[in-house]
This record gives structure tokens, C-alpha cells and sequence, in this order.
């Protein structure tokens, strides 16, 4: 099995530099200066116990050479598979396995693979300069579990378990990924809080407010989740540690408005949320308000970390 990264971001490239790490065959996909980067000096990883560089082969993803054993591990933002997916052009017997928040990325990955599987993550991992990605936790830097979508626990759904275990993660294969992939969507509802008002903001009443909102959206449309002890149940065995002194600023989103992006994810987060409330009748106004306030500061290129939790709280519920 040849692990194939679409996406050496943060979590594509933390995931296949530690694969790599641990023997398995793998290439990197990305672009512009990051691809430049790896290609000329490895792709350095910076964890809380140091860092090391793992000089993996990596390509544009138009130029990928496929081969019968290739598995792709889609690692880019939700809003970005689908043309990641068109550029890649993978063969359609080729498996795909989703490292992306929220749960719209499988659905549309499965429209070009016959085989999709879905990969909830719990991996702290920044990527803000080119050829350089940072895990901040340890000793374990944190957990992925795989399972075939939309469910169901195959061969292959134990193989990459195998070798994300294999790579340091904890994790194992579900066959109720989804339900899994929920639970943390309602975390990541907090990731455009976050972005705008740093990360105590995660903390508020308006993250309350927008998770209560998600729960009476799945309970409508009769989909399961699974509980908080449950999530609190794959955050143990890792900590968030300091890396050269620093600590880590922010998670995804909050990266997003660093790198300068004028598109950001919470359209498949808080917008996911927005759109079951519109399919089951259910009100999701705050949900709708921080996904048309995040995507507006994203085009104007709002800098992280920059509006008051208070304005944005006014600005929600006015």
C-alpha cells in the first residue's frame, strides 16, 4: 500500500511524515512554495521533543504517477477537495480517505472513488511557512480513526488504522466513523470563534449556543453523535506542549486568516449546521451568523485573533 497525501498541510503533512518515519511508502502532493520547499529540503516537522526532516518524494498532484496499491489521504480544507479532487484525477478504483473536518468531504470524494473512507482527527498541527509543519502534542501527537463510508469497518479500514498506529497515533477502525466524525464537528463549531477572538473565546456562551443549535439539527434528522464523555475519551494520552518556547496560536481556521486565505472552512462546519436546520426545520441563527461573519472577515483579510468576543457576540445575536 502506497500512501498517497493530496494536501501537505499541517495534518497531510504531519500524517505523512510520520508514515514516513515509520517506513511506510508515501508522497507528498502540494503546490507553489511548500512543494518547492519539500522538494529542496525535506519537509521539517517540529514536535515539543525536537524536530527532524522527512525527505519523502512529493509532486504536484496532476503530475502523480498512479499505481494499482495507491491510497489517497485527503488532508486539504473541505472546501477544497472537490477541485483537489478534479486536479488529482485519481482512477476510480483508487480509495480515498478523508483527514478533513466536518462530514461533507466523503460524500463528495465518493462521486470520482468507489471506496471512500472517512478519518476522524484529533491532531494539533500548524503549517504557516513553507516546508515546515509543527505537532504540538506529545508523547503522542494525537489520534485518527478510520472507518468505510458511509459505514462499516473493512480490510482496508484496519490496514490504515495499522499504519496510523504504526506511525505513533493512537486510533483504531469504527464502523460508525460518521457518528465519530459529528462529535467532533461540534467541537470545530468553535473554530471560527476562535479565528476572529482567540482561543478563550472557544469557552463562551455563543460556542454553547451554536452546539446546542447542532444537537437539535442532528436529533431532526434522526442522525446519531456520539457523547461528550466519548470525545473526551480519544483526548487522553497526549498534552499540548510548547515548541521552542512558543505555544501554539490557534487551531485551522485561525491559520487560515494567518496564511492570508480569503476562504475558510466554516462553511462546511457552521454552514453544515446551517444547512440540516434548513432541511429539518430546524432555527440555527447563530450558526448562520458566525458562517457569514468568518467568511466576510476572511475575504477582507481580517487579521487572527483581531475582533472583540464582544462584537462578535452583538453582531451574532443582533
Amino acid at each position: 500500500m502506497r500512501l498517497v497525501i493530496l494536501g501537505a498541510g499541517a495534518i497531510g503533512g504531519a500524517v505523512g511524515a510520520l508514515l514516513g518515519r515509520a517506513r511506510h511508502e508515501v508522497v507528498l502532493l502540494a503546490r507553489g512554495a511548500h512543494l518547492a520547499a519539500i522538494r529542496e529540503r525535506g519537509l521539517r516537522v517540529e514536535t515539543p521533543d525536537g524536530a527532524f526532516v522527512a525527505a519523502l518524494p512529493a509532486s504536484a498532484p496532476a503530475e502523480h504517477a498512479w499505481r494499482d496499491d495507491d491510497v489517497v489521504l485527503v488532508a486539504t480544507k473541505t472546501q477544497d477537495v472537490e477541485a483537489a479532487l478534479v486536479e488529482l484525477a485519481a482512477p476510480v478504483h483508487v480509495p480515498i480517505a478523508c483527514l478533513t473536518n466536518g462530514v461533507a468531504a466523503e460524500r463528495i470524494a465518493l462521486r470520482r472513488a468507489r471506496t471512500v473512507y472517512g478519518a476522524c482527527v484529533i491532531l494539533p498541527a500548524s503549517h504557516l511557512a513553507p516546508g515546515v509543519v509543527q505537532l504540538w502534542a506529545a508523547p503522542v501527537p494525537g489520534s485518527i480513526d478510520v472507518g468505510r463510508y458511509p459505514d462499516g469497518a473493512d480490510d482496508r479500514a484496519f490496514e490504515l488504522s495499522g499504519a496510523l498506529a504504526s506511525a505513533g497515533l493512537l486510533g483504531e477502525a469504527r464502523r460508525d466513523i460518521m457518528r465519530w466524525k459529528r462529535g467532533k464537528l461540534l467541537s470545530n463549531l468553535a473554530n471560527g470563534v476562535e479565528a476572529l477572538c482567540g482561543r478563550a473565546a472557544r469557552a463562551g456562551e455563543l460556542v454553547t449556543a451554536m452546539r446546542d443549535e447542532a444537537r437539535a439539527c442532528f436529533a431532526a434528522a434522526n442522525l446519531s453523535v456520539t457523547t461528550p464523555e466519548e470525545d473526551a475519551s480519544r483526548r487522553v494520552g497526549y498534552t499540548l506542549r510548547p515548541i521552542a518556547g512558543a505555544e501554539r496560536a490557534g487551531g485551522s481556521t485561525w491559520q487560515s486568516l494567518a496564511r492570508g486565505a480569503r476562504s475558510v472552512e466554516t462553511d462546511y462546519l457552521n454552514g453544515e449546521i446551517a444547512l440540516l436546520g434548513r432541511l429539518h426545520g430546524v432555527p440555527t441563527p447563530i450558526n448562520e451568523a458566525v458562517q457569514r461573519i468568518v467568511a466576510d472577515a476572511a475575504r477582507a483579510g481580517v487579521a487572527p485573533g483581531s475582533m472583540p468576543l464582544a462584537e462578535l457576540e452583538a453582531r451574532a445575536r443582533g
